[in-house]
């Protein structure tokens, strides 16, 4: 199997194109009155999340229709493409119609079923993660600077901060037990957050970030963003993320965490 490809300055272009769609959307309707609509899992969606995905998904169209592209909000389209477009337009929609502003856009590409480039896209907060296959992360702050991200060295979980969405998200006896054994070990835990985590993880702030209940599109775009920033992410048998690769995901800062954070998880 041939490598994957790195993306062009172009697709990169393109991946911002459509953070910025998705943060102009997002803070149209942050802290109004919109409805809220319960889709057939019983999660929340609002008119931020379908306008957010329509805006993107117009971009994709009018500028690669050879592009295939897989949205929360939308379902499949040319799914079978070389390049795919993977888009959560609101990540945390919990925390978006709460006010909190650490609701995310997820935007990721795969070529040939491997992540190559991501974005992690925090409206409110004017944050922005960018990481492509082959590049280093790129971190933008509110005021439109650049900066390269780095995770954090942490050798030992007992020194590790970590960061899990929800412990409801644990739904089975197995993954109940994998979260409690890492909130023993681990020094800080702290909840809430989605996609923000693994930001603030690639940014050195956070050592290691587990979660269950994910979906393909939840994680898609932070692998390029994790991995460019020196880190790790897999899910919890250490498997490289892919489609098929089941709802569980783990990440580490520092590589030298992630065995034990395996081994912990698994335990």
């Amino acid at each position: 199997m041939s490598e994957p490809a790195v993306p062009s300055d172009e697709m990169l272009a393109l991946a911002e194109r459509l953070a910025d769609a998705s943060r102009a959307v997002a803070r149209q309707h942050f802290r109004t009155p919109v409805a809220v609509d319960d889709k057939a899992d019983a999660s929340p969606v609002t008119v931020a999340d379908r306008e957010s995905e329509t805006a993107m998904r117009r971009i994709i169209e009018e500028t690669h229709p050879e592009h295939g592209i897989i949205g929360e909000e939308f379902g499949r389209t040319r799914a079978d493409a070389d390049w795919v477009w993977v888009l959560d337009p609101i990540d945390g929609t919990k925390q978006f119609i709460s006010g909190k502003p650490t609701f995310g856009s997820l935007i990721g590409l795969t070529h040939r079923g491997v992540p190559v480039l991501g974005v992690i896209e925090m409206p409110a907060l004017g944050e922005r993660w960018v990481g492509a296959r082959g590049r280093p992360t790129l971190f933008v702050d509110p005021q439109g600077q650049q900066r390269e991200a780095a995770t954090r060295p942490c050798p030992a979980l007992e020194r590790a901060t970590f960061c899990t969405t929800a412990p409801e998200l644990y739904e089975s006896a197995e993954e109940k037990a994998g979260y409690a054994a890492l909130r023993e070990r681990a020094k800080l835990i702290y909840y809430g957050g989605d996609c923000h985590n693994y930001g603030l993880l690639s940014g050195g702030f956070i050592d290691v970030v587990a979660d269950a209940g994910m979906s393909y599109y939840d994680f898609v775009a932070l692998v390029p963003v994790v991995e460019g920033a020196g880190g790790r992410i897999s899910d919890w048998q250490g498997r490289p993320l892919r489609e098929d690769t089941g709802t569980r995901v783990v990440a580490v800062g520092d590589p030298d965490l992630q065995a034990q954070v395996l081994e912990v998880l698994r335990s």
